[in-house]
């Protein structure tokens, strides 16, 4: 095949077989090789190195380690436009015989353990180069040799390292006018911020420069052609205020995250002239007055922000808003994510959206509203996150939550909910989301409130109804839910068996079903749940042997079973014999408190049984000893004549009140 012009060995197990090839030294014109997560080790470079007219090579993912070689051919490859050794592991500096791959437009060695110079100075003679990705290597600082320049004018640059010192930003930056995407994270550089760079390159479209220890005030660029779509500065440690005119300089922004520094003063109001913006996160500053999360802002929700009209995410959470919720969200059709999450918002819940069926999550949780949850929440048809917990919510479940398909995390804890748990309620469909880097949300889970952030969201899937007032029976439909990870029923006053379908929540890592009126026994199968880490029925009425000791189910403690005074066998203390008191059933379902664990059929057998043992007792005693005999049938002939008497004298005062 010495005509071969492109060949594909993706995720083949090679290792040390493909030099030895019969015929494979010779695929002299190949211009395109991939081998990508394939098992190769470093003699692969000797092949390589004879194929004078790769174009593309793609070795990422393939187990390579140690140092790019530079004796075997790979420097020689000076028709190499783009060469992708990522996901390696890689190690030591970047050799300078890269400097001979004179073609070369993309370099990416992302993800190894090199140790790359923030000035790039092996780089400097490739004049072709366009785009370089180094994200997760060392990057070092190195001193600029004022007589050297690169050749380079980059499109796309790359660099995420793990908190070095990478000294001042290198001066080549100031000889780069064609960058359009520039990703500089993790790196401590310090200084101020480079606004020189967004009106040196007018076609940058994105800036990040994320944890990179960048300080004093924030400098908007001076050129008014500004192309910027996205730009984030979050996490470093810039101060002063946020500039008024932010929203005229940057009109075109469709992202801005300023999150994470020490800026202080109020919100420009200019913001509500990026038109554009989808997505604003000004959380964990200093920020007061009217308007973002985590800051001190209170009062109401200032009107501007409904200027915005490609808004998508809008976090508002951990503030102090207070007052009625916004009635109307009606400006921007784009909007997905709304979280108002811990303010002081109070009253019912009244909101209106220009495009409900694009609401994809609502957090209102942690504030103060009351009522009931509206029966307008069917508009919301493609609501996969509704968190509601920690109000003073009441009343029943609306049946309209019924119609949202596409819930896969509901948390209605800590309110004051009541009524059954309808089972029609919970629905099993599976769903494709994508997610906002940036979009958290907090959730109970293995006993721990935690926020969740990022794509790890997308596979979580939860119910928490926990500390309402919700009677009845667990639905038995609640076991259709494969897919669940979370499961918490805990402080209500739920009652009946638990059901044997939960041993199809293969998923389920988090259950608990504490703090109940649950009898019956423990369904045996919930060994099966191989991924459950937290599982608690204390406090409950459950009757019977305990769960075998395997698999997980081995590591649970006795407080899982705590104050079910009929439960038996390990953890527990109490052994499990042959004559087990009769298993409690209950003689009502209602939310009545009975004021003890025992139910009331339990209590009558063991009342007359012990009844019957002292009336034989007391029989067994009189026909033996003649004493006590006597003295009982003189205490049973007084008693007569006492009553006699009794009635003999008060005969006439009863009569009068009509008896006779």
């Amino acid at each position: 095949m010495t005509s071969l012009k492109t060949l594909i060995l993706q995720s083949s197990n090679l290792n040390d077989q493909l030099p030895t090839t019969q015929g494979f030294l010779d695929l002299k014109n190949l211009e395109y090789l991939d081998l990508s997560y394939s098992t190769l080790n470093n003699s692969i470079f000797q092949v390589i190195g004879t194929m004078t007219s790769l174009k593309t090579l793609k070795l990422w993912g393939c187990n390579l380690n140690g140092q790019i070689p530079t004796t075997q051919g790979l420097c020689d490859l000076n028709h190499l436009q783009e060469l992708d050794m990522s996901d390696n592991d890689l190690s030591g500096f970047l050799p300078s015989c890269l400097a001979n791959m004179t073609s070369l437009q993309l370099l990416d060695l992302s993800s190894n353990h090199l140790k790359i110079p923030m000035s790039l100075s092996p780089l400097y003679n490739l004049s072709k180069l366009k785009s370089f990705y180094s994200s997760g290597n060392e990057i070092f600082a190195e001193e600029d040799d004022h007589n050297m320049s690169p050749k380079f004018q980059l499109e796309s640059l790359y660099l995420r390292g793990h908190g070095q010192d990478a000294g001042p930003l290198p001066k080549f930056f100031y000889h780069q006018f064609s960058l359009q995407s520039l990703v500089l994270e993790n790196i401590q550089m310090k200084g101020e911020f480079p606004n020189w760079l967004i009106e040196n390159n007018t076609y940058l479209h994105q800036l990040y420069l994320e944890n990179c220890s960048l300080s004093g005030p924030f400098l908007l660029p001076k050129n008014s052609h500004v192309n910027l779509s996205f730009l984030s500065i979050s996490m470093n440690h810039f101060q002063g205020q946020i500039p008024s005119e932010i929203g005229y300089h940057l009109p075109g922004l469709e992202v801005l995250e300023m999150s994470d520094n020490g800026f202080n003063g109020s919100i420009p109001y200019s913001l509500g002239n990026m038109s554009s913006l989808q997505g604003l996160d000004l959380s964990h500053n200093f920020l007061t007055g009217r308007i973002l999360s985590n800051n001190s802002l209170q009062g109401q929700i200032p009107g501007w922000i409904w200027n915005m009209s490609s808004l998508e995410f809008l976090d508002l959470s951990g503030n102090n808003f207070s007052g009625r919720l916004p009635p109307r969200f009606n400006t921007s059709s784009n909007l997905r994510y709304v979280y108002l999450s811990r303010n002081k918002f109070q009253g019912p819940i009244t909101m209106s959206f220009h495009n409900p069926a694009e609401i994809l999550a609502l957090d209102l949780s942690h504030n103060n509203l009351s009522g009931t949850i509206p029966e307008w929440i069917d508009r919301l048809s493609n609501l996969r996150f509704l968190l509601l917990s920690y109000n003073n919510l009441e009343g029943e479940i609306p049946i309209q939550l019924s119609r949202l398909n596409q819930l896969t995390l509901i948390d209605l804890s800590h309110n004051c909910l009541s009524g059954s748990i309808l089972s029609w309620m919970i629905s099993t469909q599976p769903f494709d989301f994508g997610f906002s880097s940036q979009q958290s949300l907090e959730f109970t889970t293995k006993n721990v409130s935690l926020f969740y952030r990022g794509n790890i969201i997308q596979y979580f899937k939860g119910i928490d109804f926990s500390c309402n007032n919700f009677t009845g029976e667990i639905p038995p439909e609640i076991g259709n839910l494969s897919m669940i990870k979370v499961l918490n029923l805990s402080y209500n006053s739920l009652t009946g068996p638990i059901p044997p379908t939960f041993s199809n929540l293969k998923e389920i890592e988090s259950l608990d079903l504490s703090y109940n009126k649950l009898y019956g026994e423990i369904p045996p199968r919930l060994t099966e749940l191989f991924s459950l880490e937290v599982f608690s029925v204390a406090h409950n009425n459950l009757s019977g042997k305990t769960p075998a000791r395997v698999a997980q189910f081995a590591t649970f403690e006795a407080s899982c079973y705590k104050d079910n005074h009929f439960l038996c066998g390990e953890p527990l203390p109490k052994i499990c014999g042959a004559t087990m008191p009769p298993s409690p059933t209950p003689t009502s379902t209602n939310n009545e408190d009975n004021g003890g664990f025992m139910d009331m059929e339990f209590f009558y057998v063991t009342f007359w049984v012990a009844y019957i043992m002292v009336l034989l007792v007391i029989g067994a005693i009189l026909h033996i000893n003649p004493y006590w005999r006597r003295a009982w049938f003189h205490f049973i002939e007084m008693s007569f004549n006492n009553c006699y008497y009794f009635l003999m004298d008060n005969l006439p005062i009863l009569s009068k009140f009509g008896f006779s």
